[in-house]
């Protein structure tokens, strides 16, 4: 059952990051082209670029094919040089739209609904409309590209019909761009538009880190870790902080964490804000600002303590959660019973305690001269019981004292506080003087 709690966390933090959604960085969208595409047909009598309509009746650049009617086709498409930006793993969003063989009267056998995706990678532009390669060779397969939906004729409106939507994706890239190609060997299709880009992981406040924009690795299954910073006030609990990158462009498995400062308060799990004047946050965490407690402040923002208002005091033991408190006033009702060199000391607490409930009480001992013009310490031999200094009941027993020598006690009143005043304690004093010595 210990583990159950953290187990929790780590299940909600997991769906609080893959809940936010991957960054798409488009390479090429033959979508926004207003101008010809001017990609390379090999040979000229098979791909053609045309005007036409989307299902939406928006004007796009399209290339289409299809020499049906006679077989062995061998038609590429290349498009122009693809800069790929540091993208590791490249995504192709193909649109378009594929001739049912059986809608189309007398087509041979060779009649296809599917064409090939390659690509090439390259350093700079090796091909032009002048000089392009064109064998398989130099090409990567990508995949071969089969559509979901055929169409066997077109409506009234001139528009083809049941557009089909494939995504591919290849990697790992290495060199500073590539090439598509299409190859058609058959079909009556029209390639609608081009897509190409890239995912990456967007930059993201998680456990009051900051975690930077991140691209996605070349395998689909990549882990790409990221290092987060904390937010600006907060500080690290748990180290090193890290989020994973997937291949998706989503941020999964949190490590590590920050948390606001002292002084600072949470503020929608993205951001540390101040406690205001007149508030407090004692410890670094999740808590939040709190009323200064009695007879403290704080007059600025960002306060991890309140101080203490003049004429009260913390103990070096007191949280700053409790009250400042203040020193206690003397002892009252001193009753002194004399027994030849001993004596028993009785008194009241003080009527004010300063707000605290650890009051002792210290006694004072002067032994005086007979006219009592001049007083000094007692002895060492002098006994107290059960102590001198730190009682905590209202009696003391007083004995080895000299015989027919006058005395002065003081009985100070004392609490955890004191020692922080700049005043010496409250006390109420009482002379005596001893009888004969005892026998």
């Amino acid at each position: 059952m210990l583990g159950a709690p953290m187990a929790l966390d780590f299940v909600v933090l997991f769906c609080l990051a893959s809940a936010i959604a991957a960054v798409e960085e488009t390479l090429m969208d033959t979508r926004t082209a207003t101008a010809e595409l001017g990609w390379t047909a090999n040979p000229p009598s098979g791909w053609e670029e045309v005007s036409g309509y989307d299902e939406n009746l928006n004007t796009i650049r399209t290339y289409q094919v299809c020499n049906v009617f006679e077989p062995n086709q061998n038609n590429w498409l290349l498009t122009t040089f693809i800069n790929r930006r540091g993208a590791h793993r490249i995504y192709t969003e193909m649109r378009f739209t594929v001739r049912d063989c059986s809608s189309l009267p007398n087509v041979p056998g060779s009649c296809k609904e599917t064409f090939n995706l390659y690509y090439y990678e390259t350093d700079s532009v090796i091909a032009t409309k002048k000089s392009a390669f064109w064998t398989e060779a130099p090409y990567l397969k990508v995949d071969t590209i089969a559509a979901d939906e055929s169409f066997s004729q077109v409506d009234f409106g001139g528009r083809l019909m049941k557009v089909n939507t494939e995504v591919r994706s290849f990697g790992p890239l290495h060199r500073n761009g590539f090439y598509l190609a299409f190859q058609d060997y058959g079909a009556c299709m029209s390639l609608l538009s081009v897509r190409v880009f890239f995912k990456k992981c967007p930059s993201v406040v998680q456990n009051f880190a900051i975690f930077p924009e991140t691209m996605t690795g070349a395998e689909s299954t990549s882990l790409v870790i990221a290092r987060g910073t904390c937010i600006p006030n907060a500080e690290e609990v748990d180290v090193p902080i890290k989020l994973y990158c997937n291949g998706d462009g989503e941020w999964m498995v949190p490590i590590g964490r920050c948390t606001c400062k002292a002084g600072y308060e949470p503020e929608n799990n993205v951001a540390c804000k101040a406690c205001p004047a007149g508030m407090f946050k004692a410890n670094q965490g999740a808590g939040i600002c709190t009323q200064c407690p009695s007879n403290s402040r704080s007059t600025s923002e960002a306060a991890p303590i309140c101080t203490c208002r003049n004429g009260y005091y913390r103990a070096d033991s007191d949280p700053p959660e409790i009250a400042c408190t203040s020193v206690p006033s003397g002892p009252r009702n001193v009753i002194s019973i004399v027994n030849e060199t001993s004596i028993i000391l009785e008194w009241h607490p003080p009527r004010e305690t300063g707000g605290r409930d650890d009051v002792t009480y210290n006694i004072v001992c002067k032994k005086c001269r007979s006219d009592r013009r001049s007083c000094s310490r007692c002895d060492d031999n002098v006994e107290f019981v059960p102590r001198q200094l730190g009682l905590t009941e209202t009696r003391v027993f007083i004995s080895n004292l000299w015989a027919h020598t006058p005395y002065t006690f003081e009985i100070q009143a004392v609490n955890g506080v004191s020692n922080k005043s700049p005043f010496p304690p409250q006390y109420v004093s009482v002379n005596i003087t001893t009888n004969q010595a005892g026998r």
